[in-house]
């Protein structure tokens, strides 16, 4: 288990390593504001991309209910109590992004996408931090959390004072994002889950890399019918990836009695 360990830790301080000092600053570039969909709706602009951000409102509030129960009909709820702040944070992180992104499209550009980013990146820091209770210890887990959500909103602020300075600098943001996607691979990977269900990680990854290609592909999206773009497109895949995992704590059940401390 050790060398497993040393591997993962070697691999993000490496990557870490690359992205901070050896790649040069990432500027935002203006050009992320402009999306294929502007069309109002009944007096809200951009309405599609605004308005699709409901799913994520409905996929948080049903995770943060049922991360709150403690049991489900006569079955007890799969989420012990010290690994329940852990979800919270993260449904917390999706029920927020419904408002932040939707604030952010309502009129993009760089002050509002602020809202957008912190509950995407405290998100991806209580599910990096999630799977590491889950699959190496729970202890861990919880000195984790506090500094990966400074981590992930720290990095969204320090993009926005890069920014408005002239020189804005996405690389922290970047680590968080992709970063954290390359750490739940590992861990995967690497070690073996406490519950049943494991594979479901895998397929909301798989959903979110789908999201992200939505997003590159925005205008050719729109273009090929004119009804629904790209981003409109990201927006429901990344909500599909959420409940993914919502669906994953529902149907789990354990493989071993307790969580390792």
């Amino acid at each position: 288990m050790k060398w497993r360990v040393c591997i993962l830790l070697a691999t993000i301080i490496l990557v870490s390593l690359v992205i901070l000092f050896l790649v040069p600053a990432i500027p935002q570039s203006e050009v992320y504001h402009k999306f294929a969909d502007d069309r109002p709706l009944l007096g809200v602009p951009n309405c599609l991309d605004v308005i699709s951000n409901v799913l994520f409102l409905v996929v948080g509030l049903l995770g943060l209910r049922f991360v709150s129960l403690r049991s489900v009909g006569k079955r007890p709820l799969v989420v012990y109590p010290s690994e329940r702040w852990v979800w919270l944070t993260f449904f917390s992180g999706i029920t927020l992004t419904a408002f932040g992104s939707a604030y952010y499209h309502l009129n993009p550009n760089d002050s509002t996408l602020v809202w957008d980013r912190i509950p995407m990146a405290i998100s991806f820091m209580a599910l990096v931090v999630a799977v590491v209770a889950e699959r190496i210890s729970v202890s861990a887990a919880t000195r984790l959390l506090a500094p990966l959500l400074v981590l992930g909103a720290g990095s969204v602020i320090y993009w926005r004072v890069t920014q408005a300075n002239s020189r804005g600098d996405l690389r922290p943001y970047i680590l968080v994002q992709f970063g954290s996607l390359s750490v739940l691979v590992m861990l995967l990977a690497l070690f073996k889950p406490r519950y049943t269900r494991g594979s479901d990680l895998i397929v909301s990854l798989g959903i979110y890399a789908l999201a992200k290609i939505f997003e590159a592909a925005d205008l050719q999206i729109f273009t090929l019918g004119g009804f629904v773009s790209g981003h409109t497109f990201k927006h429901i895949a990344a909500a599909i990836s959420a409940y993914w995992i919502l669906r994953m704590l529902q149907r789990r059940v354990p493989i071993v009695s307790e969580p390792t401390p």
